[in-house]
C-alpha cells in the first residue's frame, strides 16, 4: 500500500512522526494539497465516515493530514472542498509520548498503523509502528479495538462496534 502525508508545515521537526517516516522512505511527503493523490483514501478527524476494511477496494495509497490538533479546524474548509475518499479513524487511544492515553489524538504515525491494520495490511502497519518506541504499546493499547474493527464490514459496522467500545470505556471509568 502506498503512504503519503500532506505536510502543513506545522509540527516540532524532531517529534514529527510524519516527516520521520518520509526520512526513512516509508511514506512520501506532499505539501501542496492538489498534490494528494486523487484515488487515495484521506484520513482526515472530521470526515463524515469511518474507515472500514471495505474502502479498500476503492484504492492503493492511503494519505493522512499531518497539521496540529491546534489547527485542524483551519483547513476544515478546504478539505470539504478537496475531493477525495475522506474517512476517519474510529475510537483509538494514543501511545505517543506527547498524547499517551487521550482517545482520538493520534499522531499520523498511528493514524496510518491503525488505517493500514484495519484494510487488512497488519504487516505494514507494525513495520511502521517498529520505528518508534512506543510503536507495540500502539498495538498493545489498541489491539481489541483493531481487530474488531479490521472485521468490521462497513463503515456503519465500524461506528456501532466504536460506540460499544466508547461505553464500556464510560463504564470502565466509572467504577
Amino acid at each position: 500500500m502506498q503512504l503519503y502525508a500532506y505536510d502543513a508545515g506545522q509540527c516540532d521537526p524532531k517529534k514529527c512522526t510524519a516527516r520521520k517516516l518520509a526520512r526513512v522512505g516509508v511514506i512520501k511527503s506532499v505539501n501542496v494539497m492538489r498534490k494528494i493523490p486523487y484515488k487515495t483514501i484521506l484520513l482526515v478527524p472530521f470526515a463524515e465516515k469511518a474507515l472500514s476494511p471495505a474502502d479498500i477496494k476503492s484504492t492503493s495509497s492511503i494519505t493522512v493530514f499531518d497539521c496540529s490538533w491546534d489547527e485542524i479546524a483551519a483547513f476544515k474548509e478546504a478539505l470539504r472542498k478537496l475531493k477525495r475518499i475522506k474517512r476517519a479513524l474510529p475510537y483509538l487511544i494514543a501511545a505517543n509520548p506527547t498524547n499517551y492515553g487521550k482517545p482520538f489524538i493520534l499522531c499520523s504515525a498511528e493514524a496510518l498503523a491503525a488505517a493500514l491494520f484495519i484494510v487488512g495490511e497488519k504487516e505494514q502497519s507494525q513495520y511502521i509502528l517498529s520505528k518508534f518506541k512506543w510503536g507495540d504499546e500502539f498495538l498493545r493499547l489498541n489491539e481489541d479495538r483493531l481487530l474488531a474493527y479490521s472485521e468490521a464490514g462497513d463503515s456503519s459496522e465500524v461506528v456501532e462496534m466504536q460506540k460499544v467500545f466508547m461505553n464500556d470505556m464510560k463504564k470502565a471509568k466509572k467504577t
